[in-house]
């Protein structure tokens, strides 16, 4: 009977299996249903699919959420992110108390959503909604998305959607906010966080652990004021709301066609993803800037950070460096202290600043209700007030704020900004009446002797001039001008011809692909370099005015600055700042000693400077400008061995969000070019990525990557780099300059983020946000796949010929 028993039993089992309801065409999940790996949930429009799924070869099962037409996978969304199923016998089901669960064969329930409304509701089921959003809802009622009795939007992962809110109960809790992945194939629980600070007046802030690392500043009616959106704006609708219960952030698309996600990455960067039907990929409209001034306190306590200033740290008015002698030397972790003490009984008053990022309010004060004129009044009544702001700027600005104590990471902003009002002693600030009056006086005589010398100028000159604009209107004619090219600032032929003593070998100091480069002495004493084109080059008509014209408009510390430029019939000059210790490859390929004069602290700063100025070509310039000829003999540098990014007569500016192009004539260096470039004519922003790792395996290494073969193995310099790596024998890689075990680490590091950089596919490559903060920062790196050419010389030498001496060089068609 027992045994008659078991048999009954077995094909009851077996029965409800074979016909257990199907779940791939459904968006619901009921009590008496369950889903395993390979069934999923779809919601009603298609556009999201949820399940299990694993990465590669891996045996972790995870339960997500992902876009159910978009290849390759892209997940929004993870369960059990942190505690995943280790075998094939995972499941999902509602328990008895309607909560979702997930349960293990072997270890029983491992994730809970314990949605602990839902004891005494009947009829629950879930639901994938074609926002994204998992819920958990009472099937018998029509629910309002803020009646669900449990919701995935509620404890978002590293993604960001549109009708998701980041929520933080200001009396209870939680708060709620993006976590990153521990990498790109672990969704677990990283570093880095994006959230809501709610201490004192609300701001968006990026933090590592409890330290902060970026913050994108506090609401200001429109925006984070510390944040640049000049772009999101056109395509998204953001909103903030703040009562004394609860700070709600969110947004929502214009047009509900469009697919997009924000995403903190596993390196603690944002980025802002459009999906591009035309292109098939997720296309970047927004990143973080990173530069100094990003970087939380850059600048420590009562001072302001302007990047294109220099140095970018500056007290404020009336404060002066803690420590003058640090500060000098560009160590700023003191900050400034105040030159005269505040007089709260006689009466302080209040410098203003404009187009500023606020300081940090998480220990500001705030009334959404007073006016600018009752915020200043509050702060005078308080001696420990030094600065107040509108907290709203919309419609000519309301609210207050109030800071206490000291002012922390203050910038100027990038884009608008908006006002603060500092507090000085009255002394300091009739100082500074003062003197704008004594530089007002001293502006009036200038102007009315400039007006006397122009004047005597002009009629001197006349003549002169009559005939430089014919010159100059015949050159433009001749090559058929364009108009928005500004040819900046014109040098009559005959003062470069005197200036470099009639471009005499004796002052020649280079020669590339485009001509030979002569130092030069202006008659006022300015050192020049003056790059001479040659009339057999391949730089012509088109290349010389896209220089003049990219120049013209750059400026940041690690782009050579271009003074002007000079014409005669069939002569053209560009004119640069002098760089006195000539270009990098005449170090790191140079002779022993030279070589030794870049210690590995100067050799990593080198790297970094020029992943800073790479980044501002890509990201933070006006235009986005991809160089196309990145290599070590165009990084120049200063008499401080600061690296500068030179000869941009190759490079493509783009506008918008436009980040990529193809070309008949391939332009560049063999041994830096991609191979997407090299072999079809495809060049992005990841083609300088390439570029820039190159140049980073060429510093560690000493050595070139064109025309180096590892006799062994048959392989480049980035094969052999690549072999050494997955050896574990990365110091073998290192140049032959001595180093101790402090810095070791970081030359890994550096030797790690090349290789990332180089790496065959472009999406696979970091961009240089990401490549700034990698050298910077200690998080786990993602693994690196194959370099470009791996195979080696044979391989990069049948793309096509070259000189060898790395000039830059053109083919007419791409292959």
């Amino acid at each position: 009977m027992k045994k008659h028993n078991k048999v009954l039993i077995l094909m009851v089992c077996t029965f409800l299996l074979c016909f257990k309801p199907t779940l791939s065409k459904q968006n619901t999940l009921t009590p008496n249903q369950f889903m395993q790996y390979h069934e999923t949930l779809v919601s009603s429009a298609g556009m999201y699919e949820a399940g299990f799924f694993n990465f590669g070869d891996s045996q972790r099962q995870y339960f997500g959420i992902w876009y159910k037409n978009i290849s390759p996978r892209t997940i929004v969304w993870v369960a059990n992110r942190n505690t995943p199923v280790q075998n094939s016998t995972a499941m999902l089901k509602l328990n008895n108390q309607g909560s979702l669960v997930i349960l293990d064969g072997s270890k029983g329930v491992i994730w809970n959503s314990n949605s602990s409304r839902t004891a005494a509701v009947k009829s629950v089921i879930v639901q994938l909604l074609d926002s994204g959003n998992l819920v958990v809802k009472d099937a018998s009622r029509s629910f309002k998305n803020e009646d669900f009795l449990w919701e995935s939007f509620n404890y978002p992962g590293d993604t960001f959607l549109a009708g998701m809110k980041l929520r933080s109960n200001l009396v209870t809790g939680p708060y709620r906010y993006l976590t990153s992945w521990r990498s790109s194939e672990d969704p677990a629980d990283g570093e880095f966080s994006y959230r809501i600070d709610t201490h004192g007046f609300p701001q968006q802030v990026i933090a590592k652990g409890k330290t902060i690392l970026y913050r994108g500043g506090s609401w200001n009616g429109y925006h984070f004021n510390g944040v640049s959106w000049q772009i999101v704006h056109r395509v998204l609708n953001y909103s903030f709301m703040l009562t004394d219960k609860e700070v709600t952030y969110q947004y929502a698309t214009f047009n509900s066609s469009m697919i997009t996600r924000f995403v903190l990455d596993p390196y603690g960067i944002p980025n802002r993803f459009i999906w591009s039907d035309q292109k098939q990929n997720w296309v970047a409209i927004s990143s973080r800037a990173v530069d100094q001034c990003e970087d939380y306190a850059f600048c420590s306590i009562n001072s302001n950070c302007n990047i294109n200033d220099f140095p970018v740290c500056e007290c404020l008015e009336g404060f002066m460096p803690k420590f003058q002698t640090k500060w000098k030397s560009s160590n700023w972790s003191g900050g400034c202290r105040r030159r005269t003490k505040l007089n709260c009984l006689n009466g302080d008053g209040f410098l203003k600043y404009t187009s500023m990022k606020l300081p940090d309010t998480s220990t500001s004060w705030y009334d959404k209700n007073l006016s600018l004129e009752e915020c200043k009044t509050m702060c005078l009544k308080n001696c420990s007030c030094i600065a107040y702001a509108n907290s709203d700027i919309r419609d000519g600005g309301s609210g207050c704020l109030l800071w206490f104590n000291n002012i922390v990471d203050m910038r100027k902003h990038p884009d608008v900004g908006q006002d603060i009002y500092i507090r000085l002693a009255s002394s300091e600030l009739d100082h500074k009446k003062n003197n704008e009056k004594l530089k007002l006086v001293g502006t009036l005589a200038g102007v009315i002797a400039f007006i006397i010398g122009l004047i005597v100028l002009v009629l001197a000159t006349s003549a002169y001039r009559k005939k430089l604009g014919y010159m100059k209107m015949l050159f433009l004619s001749k090559h058929k001008k364009e108009k928005d090219v500004d040819l900046a600032t014109i040098f009559d032929f005959s003062i470069i011809t005197s200036a470099t003593n009639h471009f005499s070998n004796k002052n020649k100091i280079g020669e590339g692909g485009f001509g030979p480069v002569y130092k030069g002495i202006l008659a006022d004493g300015q050192e020049i370099a003056v790059k001479r084109l040659s009339k057999t080059s391949g730089q012509g008509t088109e290349e010389f005015k896209n220089e003049v014209k990219l120049m013209a408009t750059l400026q940041h510390r690690n782009l050579v600055k271009l003074f002007g430029c000079s014409i005669q019939q069939d002569e053209k000059l560009l004119i640069y700042e002098f760089m006195p210790n000539r270009s990098l490859d005449y170090f790191i390929f140079g002779t022993t000693l030279q070589s030794k004069l870049l210690d590995w602290t100067k050799r990593l700063e080198i790297i970094d400077g020029i992943a800073r100025g790479l980044l501002y070509l890509h990201q933070d310039s006006t235009l986005r400008i991809i160089h196309r000829d990145l290599k070590t003999s165009n990084i120049l540098l200063d008499i401080d061995m600061i690296p500068k990014i030179s000869d941009f007569g190759l490079a493509r500016s783009f506008m918008g969000d436009q980040a990529e192009a193809n070309t008949n004539r391939v332009m560049g260096t063999y041994g830096y070019m991609p191979p997407e470039y090299a072999v079809h004519g495809f060049f992005s922003i990841k083609s300088d990525v390439f570029s820039f790792g190159v140049v980073v395996l060429e510093i560690i290494s000493g050595t070139k990557n064109r025309g180096f073969c590892d006799p062994q193995h048959n392989l480049n310099l980035l094969g052999h780099a690549w072999r050494l790596w997955i050896e574990e024998r990365s110091l073998e890689f290192i140049a032959d300059i001595s180093y101790d075990d402090a810095i070791s680490s970081k030359i890994i590091r550096f030797i790690h983020v090349g290789l990332l950089c180089v790496q065959q596919k472009p999406e696979n490559r970091p961009n240089m946000s990401s490549v700034v903060f990698m050298l910077k920062g200690e998080n786990l790196l993602p693994k690196p796949s194959k370099p470009g050419f791996y195979a080696g010389r044979d391989t990069t030498n049948s793309i096509g010929s070259s000189s060898i001496n790395d000039a830059s060089i053109s083919m007419l068609e791409a292959r």
